[in-house]
């Protein structure tokens, strides 16, 4: 999951391990965070503050969380924030940031299937550049959905697709991952799909900065 301050983003799948076991995912990135002080901006994604700034804050979980950026944000809005991501180093880093700014995080290291969340526990799941793998039970698909309490928003963000082209020079295979369209084809009568367009994306450092565009999905659960 790449953005702003994540964890596994979707800019760097090409040099993830894929479809490999959840140990080798976490060697990876915790080699990867290892490699520099910060690895992202250390700024909260445009997207999130433009979707959530206004919201009443409630239980939100943050999937991906990586150096914990967007999560410092929302816990300092008084959101009661759930943060999870593979990496023990980026969870330490966000940790470390969160204790010197005096905030409250819960810090979940886990992949999200590895979760096993309770359902229907959050008013919003933030899935910021998520590089989920794709099942063919759909299982991530529907840990992101069932995680969200009736009345609450799911938001999910991804760059656009690459080309067929682009994607085979980076060695990328997309149809191991979940795209944004996998999620909306979940969406049921229980859901109200409230923004799903593409807009300009604004970030001037951090291992994402060349992405200049955003696709956005908010759906709210109905019930």
């Amino acid at each position: 999951m790449e953005r702003n301050d994540g964890g596994m983003r979707g800019a760097d799948q090409s040099s993830a391990p894929a479809q490999q076991a959840t140990g080798e995912v976490e060697n990876f990135w915790d080699q990867r965070y290892a490699e520099m002080e910060s690895l992202w901006s250390g700024q909260p994604n445009g997207t999130l503050i433009h979707e959530v700034e206004g919201l009443e804050p409630g239980r939100v979980l943050d999937v991906g969380c990586g150096e914990g950026a967007d999560a410092l944000w929302l816990a300092e809005r008084g959101w009661d924030v759930t943060a999870l991501d593979v990496s023990r180093v980026a969870l330490d880093r966000a940790a470390r940031e969160a204790g010197a700014r005096g905030l409250r995080v819960q810090w979940l290291h886990s992949g999200l299937l590895e979760a096993a969340l309770p359902a229907g526990s959050f008013d919003l799941v933030s899935a910021q550049y998520p590089a989920l793998l794709r099942t063919p039970e759909d299982l991530a698909e529907h840990a992101l959905l069932d995680a969200v309490a009736p009345g609450g928003l799911l938001l999910a963000v991804h760059h656009p697709l690459p080309t067929a082209a682009e994607a085979e020079a980076r060695g990328l295979n997309l149809d191991e991952y979940v795209g944004l369209a996998d999620i909306r084809a979940l969406l049921d009568g229980n859901w109200r799909i409230e923004v799903d367009e593409i807009r300009p994306r604004h970030v001037a450092a951090g291992a994402g900065a060349h992405h200049t565009e955003d696709v956005v999905l908010k759906a709210r659960r109905l019930r």
